[in-house]
């Protein structure tokens, strides 16, 4: 009875729950999630490593022309479309490995996002995010 609950919940969340301020399941990272036209983005704005030095770079990145850049304000969701009850065809850019992967975004309920990130299908991992208040 719970689970079918949850389901029909997940069913009726709009797409738009994702807007908003998530917490990862890593590093304390906090992504800010907005419209960016008929998309998503979403933009990291903390991390335990922020908190400790804000001009930290994006060294890892894979292309050593952005590495000079700040992950500090970075954008690392983009150029999803809106599907049923979320947001595929995105990417999402790990600063931990300098890596960009296929994405999808769903919101789970109010306070609670999966992301997954996919190398190629079906090697993807998840994550559930939080949202941030």
């Amino acid at each position: 009875m719970i689970g079918l609950s949850m389901l029909a919940a997940a069913a009726a969340m709009s797409p738009d729950a994702a807007i908003g301020r998530w917490r990862t399941e890593t590093r304390n990272g906090i992504v800010e999630v907005e419209r960016c036209g008929a998309s998503i983005c979403g933009r990291l704005v903390s991390s335990d490593g922020l908190r400790t030095n804000p001009n930290m770079l994006d060294i890892n990145n894979k292309d050593a022309a952005l590495r000079g850049r700040r992950l500090m304000n970075l954008q690392v969701l983009g150029g999803f479309t809106r599907s049923d009850g979320g947001w595929s065809g995105g990417t999402i850019y790990n600063g931990e490995d300098g890596g960009t992967y296929r994405a999808t975004v769903t919101p789970i309920d109010a306070d609670h996002l999966k992301v997954k990130g996919c190398i190629i299908w079906p090697l993807c991992k998840s994550q559930t995010w939080t949202r941030f208040r």
